[in-house]
Formats: C-alpha cells, sequence, structure tokens
C-alpha cells in the first residue's frame, strides 16, 4: 500500500475526508431515489472469525443509518471448493444484476474470476480483506480495495514480539491457504524479523485453517523442536486451533501465541490469559467505508472515494487493562455487537 501511495500521491487528499467521513456519524440521505440499490456479497465460509459476519453487519447498519434504500444478498463459499463450483454460484449472482458485487482476493483462482468481472464492467466490484492494488490491472481498477493492511498489523506484531519474547526466540510459522493473506501475514513476518539475531524460524507449515492440521502441525514440532517459545499464528482460527493444542501437553510453560485480528473470540482468550497479544482491527470501519463508497459512486460523487481504504490496527496484549480493552471494543464493534 505504501509503494501505492507513492506513486499516485493524489491518493493521498481522497483519504482524509474519505477516513474522516468513516469516523463521522452518517450523513442522512437527502436525494430522491426510484429503487434500491442492489448489492450482493460473497465472503469466505467455515471460520471461527467474527470479521465476515461483523463486515456484512456493519455495511447493513451504516446504509441504514444513511436511510438509502438497498438490498444486500449474502453468500458464502469455500476457498477450497472446484474452480467450477465458485463460477456458477458468480454466474448465479450475476444474473440478479446486482449493482455492486463485494467479493475477496486470496489466491490466482479468484484474480482470473475478478479479471472477468473487470473486462465486464458490471456490477462495479469492492475488494474486500486486500489493501494492495494489483499493477497489471493498470486503468482497469475496482470501486475500492478495503479492509486492514496486512503487512502493517504484521509490522505492528514484529515489533511488540521483539520487545515481549525472551530471546533466544524459536518460532513455529503456522499459515493458513497459500495465498495473498498468507505471503503478507506469514512471509512478510519472517522478512521483518529475518535480521534480528534473536529470532530463528524453525519451521513453517501450511495448515488449510483445518483444525486436525494445525492441532497436528504444533503437536509435532513440540515434540521435535521442544525449544519453540513463539507459535506465530497467521489466522484467528489457527490461533484458537493452537491453544487447543497447547493444552493437550503440559510442556508449554513460556511458549508465547499471538493473534491476528482481535475479534471477539480472540479477546476472550487474551483475557483468560490463553492468548498473549493480538493486532486488533478496528473491525466495522472496513463495513462503514463499503457503505459509504456505494453512497458516494450513488450520488455520482465517485471522485471522493480513494482507490484503497485501509483502517487501523492496535496492539492489545493479555496484559492491557479491562477498562482500555472495553474503549476499543466499543469503538470496533460499533455496529456489529
Amino acid at each position: 500500500m505504501q509503494d501505492y501511495l507513492a506513486r499516485f500521491p493524489e491518493q493521498q487528499s481522497r483519504m482524509a475526508p474519505f477516513v474522516q467521513r468513516i469516523r463521522d456519524p452518517a450523513i442522512r440521505w437527502q436525494g430522491g431515489i426510484d429503487r434500491q440499490v442492489q448489492i450482493a456479497m460473497i465472503t469466505p465460509g467455515d471460520q471461527v472469525s467474527d470479521y465476515w459476519r461483523r463486515n456484512k453487519q456493519s455495511i447493513s447498519a451504516r446504509l441504514d443509518e444513511i436511510a438509502l434504500p438497498y438490498r444486500l444478498d449474502y453468500h458464502f463459499n469455500s476457498p477450497h471448493s472446484p474452480v467450477r463450483e465458485q463460477e456458477q454460484q458468480l454466474a448465479d449472482i450475476l444474473a440478479q444484476d446486482p449493482d455492486y458485487l463485494i467479493l475477496t482476493l486470496d489466491s490466482r483462482r479468484h484474480q482470473v474470476l475478478i479479471e472477468k468481472l473487470l473486462a465486464r464492467g458490471r456490477p462495479k466490484l469492492i475488494l474486500q480483506n486486500i489493501t494492495t492494488p494489483l499493477k497489471h490491472w493498470q486503468q482497469q481498477q475496482p470501486l475500492l480495495y478495503v479492509g486492514f493492511d496486512h503487512a502493517q498489523g504484521t509490522h505492528q506484531l514484529a515489533a511488540t514480539l521483539s520487545q515481549l519474547a525472551s530471546p533466544p526466540i524459536h518460532y513455529l510459522m503456522l499459515y493458513g491457504t497459500r495465498g495473498h493473506v498468507s505471503m503478507a501475514r506469514g512471509d512478510e513476518f519472517i522478512r521483518q524479523v529475518s535480521d534480528d539475531p534473536r529470532f530463528h524460524l524453525r519451521q513453517r507449515v501450511y495448515t488449510d485453517l483445518d483444525p486436525q492440521k494445525i492441532e497436528s502441525a504444533v503437536l509435532q514440532a513440540l515434540s521435535d523442536i521442544p525449544n519453540i517459545n513463539l507459535i506465530y499464528a497467521s489466522t484467528t482460527d489457527i490461533a484458537l486451533a493452537t491453544i487447543q493444542a497447547l493444552k493437550q501437553t503440559d510442556n508449554t510453560a513460556g511458549i508465547m501465541v499471538n493473534g491476528w485480528g482481535g475479534g471477539q473470540e480472540e479477546l476472550a482468550a487474551l483475557q483468560q490469559g490463553d492468548l498473549d497479544l493480538t493486532v486488533m482491527r478496528m473491525n466495522d470501519d472496513s463495513g462503514v467505508a463499503i457503505a459509504e463508497a456505494i453512497r458516494l459512486d450513488w450520488e455520482g460523487k465517485a471522485e471522493l472515494i480513494p482507490g484503497v481504504y485501509s483502517g487501523e490496527f492496535v496492539i492489545v496484549t493479555k496484559d492491557t487493562p479491562r477498562t482500555e480493552l472495553e474503549r476499543l471494543k466499543a469503538y470496533a464493534f460499533r455496529y456489529s455487537r
């Protein structure tokens, strides 16, 4: 994202007022409208993380406050489903001719489908959970990239772990599925600490977000590499499954586990002392950003929408005071309680 802003400095002038719009109370719709705005949303299913559910809630709640008539059709898919099945789901949605389609982009398979939609020109696309524009799409970009910059969150985690963990730090890297998120959260962490002589990468495993694979990877690593003292979890699902795996063994004193995202389940694990720290998204900002982008575009003010919106992160640990945690939760989940 920083490369993007350096290359297109005019985006900075769009970002500041857009960020302020998200933080401010909604401005009610004043114009006339002769029909509902049709919105379709496809998100990954079968995840413990509440990020996707909360985004749907915050989009709807903000549009309700704006009082813009709309219909939001919500669909799940599986990142492991066959391409033909994903294409059929997309074809069924396109047959309804929505005005806006909210998708995620994490793999080459997603990219191919999205390129077909960009060439088609309708519906307008909003790409969620990615804040790194693709260079080779050049001028044929979606209406908005929106989410929380994975690299920025990773940098904050790396900086905090370098302060909290006891050296030497022997760590196990647990990825989710192969793709953009694993690279930006996992590979970026490895890169960030590669020049720090206190950090030693002992093993890396792709878990496909499968609880049994996560459990097996953790227990096997503890058996093979007994001096591991940090398990880096690149998603909420991995963090929570790691905690459950560690509870099966008595040899876990001094092993740190991080979360990624700071949803309700992670925050509960923090308060119970099972999780050491997480990078907490101000979750509902991304849903509000989507709602406000749709509103501006519907008003004919697309020039006010930045190409990318990335929400804010805050590092919280098991020692963060409860009052501070409650304050952060009140803002982060203000639409999706």
